[in-house]
């Protein structure tokens, strides 16, 4: 057996022994969904635009241009049409079994919720939640879609999407609970995030157990950290727990 297939054995068996999983993901995991990435060679982040994308995603620049911010958001964030994946439909499995506790994820995409899943921690907000800033109306994702320029409540209000943009916080009552239950977990796997953005990539230091696995097509600087490392596709490897 080579060392690959054995790593995934491996990784199989602490799944099956684990009754606290925490998945802890990233872009990755919604590119299999058509969703694109921010940060590989043909992510957002490598486009081109009038303005760089971390400056558009930006509190500042949401208040000082918001013309420009939902054109951009409506253009590459919103993406219309995807669907859970293999390892979406998998994470919500393992989840009805009682082998994972829960899912914390970086995407705002709400796939995870999509395929079945209840935990999650969505630690950068999502875009199926828009509130209004004037009256506090909540809307969905359909408000944003169907009107031009910048979305409006009837009240008059701008409708600003529940996403956490760039020189905003993390919401505290979603990083308790992540920490929490990286705390309390049996087996932390991480997956599809390069795990670059912070403060999000340093929850996984709340997990102290012996079996962190990191699954990613390339190398990230959680390799080191992690006693298993697969770099392959996430679908590749939780198609598994979809067989009958």
């Amino acid at each position: 057996m080579n060392e690959a297939a054995s790593a995934l054995e491996t990784f199989y068996e602490w799944v099956q022994e684990s009754r606290k999983i925490v998945f802890f993901g990233g872009a990755g995991v919604s590119t299999e969904s058509g969703i694109p990435d921010f940060r590989s060679k043909d992510g957002l982040y490598n486009q081109k635009y009038a303005y760089p994308p971390e400056m558009i995603l930006s509190h500042s620049f949401f208040r000082s241009n918001p013309e420009e911010f939902f054109r951009f958001y409506r253009d590459k964030i919103l993406i219309g049409g995807a669907k859970p994946n293999t390892t979406h439909l998998a994470l919500a499995k393992l989840e009805k079994e009682g082998r994972l506790l829960s899912v914390v994820t970086q995407n705002i995409d709400g796939l995870h919720q999509a395929a079945g899943s209840k935990r999650v921690w969505e630690l950068h907000g999502s875009t199926l939640r828009n509130t209004c800033e004037r009256c506090g109306r909540k809307w969905g994702k359909d408000r944003i879609e169907s009107q031009s320029g910048v979305p409006r409540c009837e009240c008059g209000g701008i409708i600003k999407p529940d996403v956490v943009l760039y020189e905003e916080g993390l919401d505290d009552a979603v990083l308790r609970g992540a920490i929490t239950d990286l705390a309390n977990a049996d087996m932390l796997i991480i997956g599809g995030t390069s795990l670059t953005v912070y403060p999000a990539a340093g929850l996984i230091d709340a997990y102290t157990g012996r079996r962190m696995a990191l699954i990613n097509r390339d190398a990230t600087s959680g390799d080191r950290k992690a006693q298993l490392v697969l770099h392959c596709s996430l679908g590749s490897v939780f198609e598994y727990f979809l067989k009958d």
